[in-house]
C-alpha cells in the first residue's frame, strides 16, 4: 500500500532526525534528565553551537520540551509527549546505542554531573539520617505514604468496604478508584460515613447484613474487611458473600486482631471472638473461594502496649468448598 504524501513527508522527517548521531546522544541523554545547553556539552564534549544548533532541530520537530530558569533554558524528551511513529522509531533505535563506548562515557558524565549538582542534600542526609523519620513525620505529617501507597490502586477499580463503620477508609479510597461500596449493618454508623463522604457520587452507602449483601456477584475488583470479623459468627459466611461479590482474581484484605486474653477488652467492645490465629484465617478463606496470600503482623511502635493486629490478603479463586447454614 502505497503512504499518503503528508504520511511519507512526516516518516522521513522521522528518519532525519534519528539520522545523526549527536542527536541520538542527546535524545538519549534528555529521556534521562531534564538538561541545559551547558549540560549537555559537558556530558557530550560537543561545542555548544553544535549542541545548540541540534537541539534547534528536535525542538522543531517536537522532540523536546523545555522552560526557563533564571537565565538557562532546560530541556527534556517525555516519551508520552512523542507520537506513536516517533516513539516506534525510538525503541527500535535504543537497542542499537546499549553498550556503545559512547553511551557508555555518556552516562558516567551525566552520573558525576547529577550527583555534583546537589551537595547539600548529600551532606543533610549523611547528618539527619537516623533522625529522618521522626523529622519528616514532623514536617510533612503521617499520611502522605498511605495516600501514596493508595494511589497504586487501578483507578477503574470498584472497592466494597465491608464493616465501613463512620466511613473514614471509604472516603480515602474514593480519592482513586472509581466507585466505592460502603456497607454497615448499623444505620448509625452509616450516617456517620454518609457525612465523612458527603460529595462524593461515587460512595455508594448501603445498611446490610455482611452474611447477605444486596450487591451483584462479581461486581467488585476488590473488598475490605478491618476489624470486622471479630462481630462475626459464623466468620466463613461472611467471607462466602465477600467471595461472591469479587470477581475471580480479585482481592480481598482482612485487618483484624491476633489471638488475645484480654476478656475485658473483648467485652467492652462487644466483640464476639478474642482475635483469631494466622491459620484459623487462611483456613476459613480457603474454605470460602479464595487463595490465601501474604500475612504479617502489622508493628506499631508508637504505642507497643496495644493489641497486635494481623492483616491477611487474599485472592477469589472459585466458589466456597463448604457453605455455612
Amino acid at each position: 500500500m502505497i503512504q499518503s504524501p503528508q504520511k511519507s513527508d512526516l516518516l522521513v522527517t522521522r528518519l532525519e532526525c534519528l539520522a545523526d548521531s549527536t542527536r541520538l546522544r542527546l535524545i538519549r541523554l534528555l529521556i534521562q534528565n531534564e538538561l541545559g545547553v551547558a549540560d549537555l556539552c559537558r556530558v557530550t564534549r560537543l561545542p555548544q553551537s553544535t549542541v545548540s544548533r541540534h537541539l534547534k532541530i528536535l525542538s522543531e520537530h517536537n522532540w523536546t520540551r523545555s522552560r526557563r530558569e533564571g537565565t538557562a533554558n532546560l530541556y527534556r524528551i517525555v516519551p508520552d509527549d512523542l507520537d506513536e511513529g516517533s516513539r516506534q522509531l525510538w525503541n527500535a533505535t535504543v537497542g542499537q546505542l546499549a553498550g556503545s563506548s559512547i553511551a557508555e562515557q555518556d552516562d558516567l558524565r551525566l552520573g558525576e554531573l547529577v550527583s555534583a549538582r546537589n551537595p547539600d542534600s548529600r551532606k543533610f542526609f549523611a547528618k539527619t539520617a537516623s533522625q529522618w523519620s521522626s523529622l519528616r513525620r514532623e514536617l510533612y505529617g503521617e499520611t502522605f505514604g498511605i495516600h501514596a501507597l493508595l494511589s497504586l490502586l487501578p483507578s477503574d477499580w470498584t472497592v466494597a468496604d465491608l464493616g465501613c463503620g463512620s466511613g473514614e477508609l471509604s472516603r480515602e479510597l474514593a480519592r482513586h478508584v472509581a466507585k466505592v461500596y460502603a456497607v454497615d449493618q448499623s444505620p448509625e454508623m452509616l450516617s456517620a460515613a454518609k457525612v465523612h463522604c458527603a460529595g462524593l457520587d461515587h460512595v455508594q452507602t448501603i445498611q446490610s447484613d455482611l452474611t447477605s449483601l444486596p450487591m451483584d456477584s462479581e461486581c467488585c475488583e476488590a473488598a475490605l474487611l478491618v476489624l470486622v470479623l471479630g462481630y462475626i459468627n459464623p466468620v466463613e459466611r461472611v467471607l462466602s458473600e465477600t467471595a461472591r461479590i469479587l470477581k475471580p482474581g480479585g482481592r480481598l484484605v482482612v485487618v483484624d486482631l491476633l489471638r488475645h486474653d484480654d476478656e475485658q477488652f473483648r467485652s467492652r467492645l462487644g466483640q464476639v471472638w478474642s482475635g483469631f490465629e494466622p491459620g484459623d484465617l487462611t483456613g476459613w478463606l480457603s474454605n470460602s473461594g479464595f487463595s490465601p496470600e501474604r500475612g504479617y503482623a502489622l508493628p506499631n511502635a508508637d504505642r507497643p502496649e496495644t493489641l497486635s493486629l494481623w492483616l491477611q490478603s487474599a485472592r477469589r479463586v472459585g466458589r466456597p468448598r463448604n457453605k455455612t447454614t
